[in-house]
C-alpha cells in the first residue's frame, strides 16, 4: 500500500468514527432536526406563558397598537413646541373621545332601530317558512324545526370556537375593567418613556446581540406604526363603502352598520365575513330578497376594491405580508386565541418578519451600539 493510499484510508476511518458511520445526508437532517426541536420547544414555552398570562398580555398588546396610533399626533404636537405631557394628554383624550363617541352612536342607533328589526325579522322568517311549506320544496314543520335546530347547533359550535379567546380574556365585567386599566396605564407609560422601556429590554441581552436587537426593534416599530395607519384608512374605506350601499338601499341602521364595519375591519378576513353577513341579513329583513342580493353584491365589491386596489397600493407598500400569509395567520390566531388572536395575528407576523429580515441582512454590524437611537445613553453595564 502506497503512502497516499494509507493516508486516504486513515482519513476515511477518522471520518467514519467522527460521524458514526452515518451518511452526510442523515447527519445534515439530524443537525436540522435537533435545531428545529429546540426552536419548537422555545415557541411552545412562549405560547404557554402568553396563554397563562393572557389577561396581562392582551391589554399590553392593545396598548402597543394604541401607542402606534397615538405616537404620530404626539410627535406632531411636540414639534409645535407643546409640552410632552400636554401632547400625550390631548392625543389620548382625543382618542378616547372618538372611540367613546363611535360606541355611543352605535348604541343609540341600534337601540332605536332594534324593535323594527325584530318585527321585520319575525315577519320575514314567517314568510320564508310559508314559502318552504307551500313552494316547490313542500317541507313539513317537523323537518323545518329539525333543520333549524341543526343549524343553531352548528352555529353554536363554531361560535364557541371563535369567541373562546375573547371569553377567556374577559368573561366578566371585572376582568374587562382590569384589562382596560392595564391597557390605559401601559399606553401612558409607553408614550412617556417608551424608549427607556425598550432600552431596558435590550440591556437584558448580551452586549454583542444588542445592536441587532435594537435595530430590529426600531424596524418592527416602524412597521407596526405604518400598519396601524394604513389599517385605519382601509377600515374607513370599508365602512364608508358598505354604509353608502346600505343608505342607498334605505336601511334605517346604515350609520351604525358603517361603524361596525369600520371596527370589524381591524380583524382581517373574519371581521369582513361577519359584518358582511350582518349587512345582508339586515337588508333581507327590512327591504326583501332582491335588495339583500344587491347588498351582498355591494359588500363583495367593496372588499374586492380593498383586496385588489387598497391592499396592494397602500398596505403592500407599508407592510410586506403576502395575502396567503394574512389568511393563514388570521386562521391560526383565531384557532389558538379566538378574536384576540385574529386581531393581533397580522401585525405580529408583519413585525416578526421585518425584525428577522433586518437581522438577516446584517446591516446592523457596521453601526456602533452607541449610535442606536433607543439604547444610546442607557447602557450602564
Amino acid at each position: 500500500m502506497s503512502a497516499h493510499q494509507h493516508v486516504r484510508l486513515t482519513t476515511h476511518r477518522r471520518e467514519v468514527r467522527a460521524g458514526g458511520g452515518l451518511p452526510p445526508g442523515v447527519e445534515l437532517a439530524g443537525a436540522w432536526a435537533w435545531r428545529f426541536l429546540v426552536v419548537a420547544a422555545a415557541v411552545a414555552v412562549c405560547g404557554y406563558v402568553i396563554a397563562t398570562l393572557s389577561e396581562i398580555v392582551i391589554p399590553v398588546l392593545v396598548a402597543l397598537l394604541v401607542c402606534a396610533l397615538i405616537s404620530p399626533p404626539v410627535h406632531f404636537l411636540q414639534g409645535r413646541r407643546w409640552p410632552k405631557w400636554l401632547a400625550i394628554a390631548v392625543s389620548l383624550i382625543g382618542f378616547l373621545m372618538i372611540v367613546g363617541g363611535l360606541a355611543l352612536l352605535v348604541t343609540v342607533q341600534v337601540r332605536s332601530g332594534l324593535p323594527a328589526l325584530e318585527s321585520r325579522s319575525v315577519t320575514r322568517y314567517s314568510d320564508f317558512r310559508s314559502f318552504l311549506r307551500t313552494g316547490p320544496f313542500h317541507l313539513s314543520d317537523t323537518a323545518l324545526d329539525a333543520d333549524v335546530a341543526n343549524l343553531a347547533a352548528t352555529a353554536h359550535k363554531y361560535s364557541s370556537t371563535i369567541f373562546s379567546g375573547a371569553l377567556s380574556a374577559g368573561a366578566t365585567a371585572g376582568r374587562i375593567g382590569a384589562g382596560a386599566l392595564i391597557a390605559l396605564f401601559a399606553t401612558i407609560f409607553m408614550l412617556i418613556d417608551g424608549r427607556g422601556v425598550w432600552a431596558w429590554i435590550v440591556r437584558l441581552f448580551p452586549r454583542r446581540a444588542r445592536p441587532a436587537l435594537d435595530g430590529a426593534g426600531l424596524a418592527g416599530w416602524r412597521t407596526l406604526t405604518a400598519f396601524v395607519r394604513v389599517q385605519i384608512l382601509v377600515a374607513a374605506a370599508d365602512g364608508v363603502g358598505v354604509g353608502l350601499v346600505a343608505f342607498i338601499l334605505g336601511l334605517p341602521m346604515a350609520v351604525p352598520l358603517a361603524v361596525l364595519v369600520f371596527l370589524a375591519s381591524f380583524v382581517p378576513v373574519i371581521g369582513a365575513i361577519i359584518t358582511g353577513a350582518l349587512a345582508v341579513l339586515i337588508a333581507l329583513a327590512f327591504v326583501g330578497p332582491l335588495p339583500a342580493l344587491i347588498m351582498l353584491a355591494g359588500v363583495l365589491l367593496v372588499h374586492l376594491i380593498e383586496a385588489h386596489v387598497l391592499q396592494p397600493l397602500v398596505m403592500g407598500s407599508a407592510v410586506r405580508v403576502h395575502p396567503l400569509a394574512v389568511v393563514l395567520s388570521v386562521a391560526g390566531g383565531s384557532f389558538l386565541a379566538g378574536i384576540p388572536g385574529a386581531l393581533f395575528a397580522v401585525p405580529a407576523v408583519a413585525v416578526i418578519h421585518v425584525m428577522f429580515s433586518y437581522i438577516a441582512t446584517g446591516t446592523w454590524r457596521g453601526i456602533p451600539h452607541a449610535r442606536h437611537t433607543i439604547t444610546a445613553g442607557h447602557d450602564t453595564n
